[in-house]
Order: C-alpha cells, then structure tokens, then sequence
C-alpha cells in the first residue's frame, strides 16, 4: 500500500487520487447494499471492493464541511475510484452493509463512530 498522503482540502484529495487512476466516482446506495457510479452503472457489493486509503476532513468553520474521502479498487470490476461521504452534524446513522463495510474496513481511528450520509432513491 501507498504512503498515505496529507492534503488541505477534499477537492485535493480527490485531484490527486484521479491522477492517481481514481478516476470513478461511486456513492453509496444503502437500499441495494452496494457502491454504484451514475455514469457506468456499475454496482459493487461490499464483497466486491478494497478501501485502499481514507482520508477524514473536519469543518474548521463550518460543521457542513465534514467528509470523508475512500479510495476504493474492486479486481473484479477491474475499477478504482472515490466515496466521498458527510459524518457528524449532516450525516445519516445507518446500519446498511454497506455502511458497515466502510467503517469496518476504514481507518478504525477516524471513522468507528462516523455516521455516514446515505444517498436515497
């Protein structure tokens, strides 16, 4: 695994993680248990994919400024790509797989007690 890296801003984060083949974007879709991008239509289970890096972003100023960034790689869809996702004051406690998977598979210091902002249908 890669050093992990410090950035400033999410937007940073992200930049580089494209550059770094990242280039997929997914969200989480709690109702189907699984990741999926808007654009491919690609779904995966939490079987299905590897959180390869976290990194977790605190709102100095403002508390709607709290993400958290994955970078996730899935073999079998042969795809890297980004969650980017809210915790604390705008986010969604959900016991989803999903959700489950990202916390278990996380950084457990920085996001065992996240809860994560669920995209609904």
């Amino acid at each position: 695994m890669e050093k992990l890296r410090n950035y400033e801003t999410v937007s940073e984060a992200l930049n580089d993680l494209v550059k770094r083949g990242y280039t997929t974007d997914f969200s989480i879709l709690a109702e189907n248990e699984c990741l999926v991008c808007n654009k491919t239509f690609i779904q995966l289970s939490p079987d299905e994919f590897e959180i390869d890096e976290t990194y977790r972003f605190e709102g100095n100023s403002d508390p709607g400024d709290e993400m958290i960034v994955f970078a996730i790689s899935s073999l079998k869809h042969n795809v890297k790509g980004t969650v980017v996702n809210a915790y604390g004051m705008y986010s969604d406690s959900s016991s989803s797989k999903i959700v489950e998977h990202l916390r278990k598979h996380g950084s457990k210091s920085e996001i065992e007690n996240t809860k994560f902002l669920i995209k609904k249908k």
